[in-house]
């Protein structure tokens, strides 16, 4: 059996931050190619968006057709110096692994490729695997699933490799996935100078209301999901000056949303 730890170890190794793919498809492609599946890279670019790289691996063709989804790109490591381990170092301490990946989501596609080299080798199994799921999400698994789809692929079922959990990753399975929204509010002020408020308008006291107003559960969760949030993730007033009330502070926010939800409500 191919053994999953190591082929982790290797996929966290390869730094792939959106969209730089730094050899990490090469990995996964030389795990799937010898268990007998037909790996083609497929780019994709334009729309608004930088060019990504993503794989389709397909083996097989008795019985249902079954489609694993995944991703390869991770969200930055952020201060380095923070870690207690390299963040694509993949070291392994006190029976844990650590590093970009190893829980979002590259433990999710070596545990499923370690899982197929048990597989009977003529079960109908695709792989539909991009480095673009962090970040713009633009020429990734919606452009790979329309391409699948002009190849005549048609898939019955799929798992999605993502990490599900109630208080251990990958101690739950989920049917479905939460929705994802972003957003970006700017509130405009009048630029003045803090020794004189009155000529001014700030508008940091209220892009903070808001922050305050909007931030947290926006219902009590269902049956499947837990609630669903709105979460602030940058505030810029544009403004590196102790001195000055900015003229604008522009607020990006995600909302994670159940099935009370749609992009339209």
């Amino acid at each position: 059996m191919l053994d999953a730890l190591s082929l982790l170890q290797d996929l966290i190794r390869r730094p792939s931050v959106t969209p730089a793919e730094e050899g990490v498809l090469d990995v996964l492609e030389a795990a799937l190619t010898p268990l007998g599946f037909t790996c083609t890279r497929v780019r994709f670019e334009g729309d608004g968006s930088y060019p990504v790289d993503n794989l389709f691996a397909t083996r097989g063709s008795t019985g249902k057709h079954l489609l694993f989804a995944g991703h390869t790109d991770v969200v930055p490591p952020g201060d380095t110096a923070s870690w207690q381990h390299p963040p694509f170092a993949a070291d392994i301490a006190d029976g844990l692994i650590y590093g970009r990946g190893a829980a979002d989501m590259k433990s999710g596609i070596a545990a499923f490729v370690a899982a197929l080299s048990q597989a009977p080798a003529d079960a109908h199994i695709s792989l539909a695997i991009t480095n673009d799921e962090e970040a713009d999400s633009v020429n990734g698994t919606d452009k790979l699933m329309a391409w699948a789809e002009a190849q005549g692929h048609r898939f019955d079922f799929a798992i999605v490799g993502e990490p599900s959990a109630t208080a251990r990753v990958g101690d739950s399975i989920k049917i479905g996935r939460r929705g994802s929204y972003s957003g970006q509010i700017k509130v405009i002020g009048t630029q003045g100078h803090v020794a004189y408020p009155e000529r001014a308008n700030n508008p940091v006291p209220v892009a903070a209301a808001l922050v305050t107003a909007l931030s947290g559960k926006l219902d009590d969760g269902t049956e499947h999901f837990p609630p669903s949030n709105l979460e602030f993730t940058t505030v810029d007033v544009g403004n590196p000056t102790g001195n000055v009330i900015p003229a604008a502070v522009t607020m990006r926010f995600n909302v994670r949303h159940n099935d009370r939800w749609s992009p339209e409500s």
